[in-house]
């Protein structure tokens, strides 16, 4: 008989798959855009009003709360401007799935009840699960910024949902 973690091991990475499969929609999506158009500032958006900033601010989200806050390492954040392609974005992508995976392997072994945070000299904690969908939906919500900012740009949006 399995024992509850794995199974919400399995859960977990179930969940995440299913992201992984609607990021690419989105990257095989911005691999239409011009370079130009994936790096143009739109001052109306926030987190660095560019596709490729928002991609990257995704990305660190991911750094700061799996891999600084639950994990408890210690790294630079990937800097907007180390980015300039789609290529690029992908392959830091890859680095986000491999410490999703680390938090993955990390709640099979011992799954904490809470993990102690600190934000802008706020103290706090929340459950590995909340972090995690925390990761997921922050993720969504800038993917329909991206994609809004893609037809502000004359492009047509597509379907990145998880349902599609």
């Amino acid at each position: 008989m399995e024992n509850g973690i794995q199974h919400i091991s399995r859960f977990y990475s179930g969940q995440y798959e299913l992201v992984r499969g609607s990021r690419e929609v989105l990257f095989d999506y911005c691999r239409g855009i011009s370079p130009e158009h994936l790096l143009a500032v739109n001052p109306s958006f926030g987190r660095g009003g560019s596709i490729r900033n928002l991609l990257v601010h995704i990305a660190n989200t991911y750094e700061f709360w799996l891999g600084r806050m639950a994990l408890k390492k210690e790294f630079e954040f990937t800097a907007y401007e180390s980015i300039t392609s789609i290529g690029d974005t992908a392959r830091l992508f890859e680095g986000t799935d491999s410490l999703v995976f680390e938090f993955l392997e990390w709640l099979e072994k011992d799954e904490p009840a809470e993990v102690r945070y600190s934000i802008s000299g706020t103290v706090g904690s929340a459950p590995p699960f909340k972090i995690f969908s925390h990761v997921i939906t922050h993720e969504y919500h800038h993917k329909g910024q991206i994609l809004s900012m893609g037809r502000h740009l004359g492009y047509l949006p597509i379907d990145t949902d998880i349902m599609r």
